[in-house]
């Protein structure tokens, strides 16, 4: 939830840490982006969904 989904940065305005957790919306200093915590968790873990996808499942 600290990296922007937009920007990829981790912005010094992202919450962190056990108090950041009732931090529910943030802005980037990056890129201006408001994000609301759990969409933007949400956004970096299909983005990286998607990269390993498109790298490819090894076989177990």
């Amino acid at each position: 939830t600290q990296t922007c989904s937009c920007c990829g940065c981790i912005s010094l305005n992202s919450p962190k840490g056990r108090a950041g957790l009732r931090i529910r919306e943030w802005s980037c200093s990056e890129c201006g982006a408001v994000h609301d915590r759990d969409v933007n968790a949400a956004k970096n873990i299909l983005a990286l969904g998607y990269e390993r996808l498109a790298v490819g499942i090894p076989v177990l």
